[in-house]
């Protein structure tokens, strides 16, 4: 199961990792204080490349032909 990160709405802002399936709705009040929270989006790792983007020379390459020099 996913732990998703939440912030207190109120200000100054405490965060907090909750475990839940990803078919849950996001959650508006913590389950054990009943403060108004909001679901935080993180960053994750990986990239996803747009349009053409060149391919990385290989490991191997050692000619002008692939790119390296």
């Amino acid at each position: 199961m996913p732990i998703y990160v939440y912030e207190t709405v109120k200000r100054p802002a405490r965060r907090y990792e909750i475990k839940q399936s990803m078919k849950d709705a996001a959650l508006s009040v913590h389950p054990e204080t009943g403060e108004e929270i909001r679901r935080v989006i993180t960053g994750g790792y990986g990239y996803m490349a747009k349009g053409n983007a060149a391919p990385a020379p290989s490991s191997h390459c050692c000619g002008s032909s692939c790119g390296c020099h």
